[in-house]
């Protein structure tokens, strides 16, 4: 089994609208390194961290529940909707008559649990034995990472207390 995070702003899609939602496709990733660990890591079954990058004043950046992978790597829609701000006009839809060209490809998630208190970004990053997780490596701007089993169980440790 792997472990990840996953990030994105509460008011764009949150713990909550996953909560409702039971599950959905992670579409609209536009990152190469990204797409790459959806679909050369994560399986069905893996756990995921979810994170709220952007928070209000009242809803800090952190940690607000698990997730996990509910089904594996398939093409992302949205790169072919015209429409939608993850258009993307190099990709070219499969056909019965043509292969098409798939760039992006997402994965389904599925909601476990919501944490009655974060863990915040400010909390991680003052704990030593967190050190070395890459969501605190400076510049790191990925919306998909992967996180260690001994981080991701102290993370739903501190989320008990």
């Amino acid at each position: 089994m792997n472990y990840w995070l996953i990030k994105s702003e509460a008011s764009c899609y949150g713990i909550d609208d996953l909560k409702k939602d039971k599950k959905t496709s992670w579409e609209g990733v536009r990152n190469y390194q990204a797409r790459n660990f959806m679909t050369q890591g994560m399986k069905v079954g893996d756990k995921i961290l979810f994170y709220h990058s952007i928070g209000s004043d009242k809803t800090p950046a952190g940690v607000y529940g698990v997730a996990r992978v509910a089904r594996g790597a398939h093409a992302d829609e949205t790169q072919f909707d015209r429409k939608d701000e993850h258009y993307d006009p190099k990709a070219i839809k499969p056909k019965a008559s043509n292969t098409g060209k798939v760039i992006w490809q997402c994965v389904d998630v599925a909601f476990v649990s919501k944490w009655k208190h974060p863990v915040t970004l400010a909390e991680i990053r003052l704990d030593p034995a967190l050190s070395g997780m890459p969501l605190l490596a400076p510049g790191q701007r990925l919306s998909i990472m992967p996180v260690s089993e001994k981080h991701f169980n102290h993370i739903l440790n501190l989320s008990q207390s």
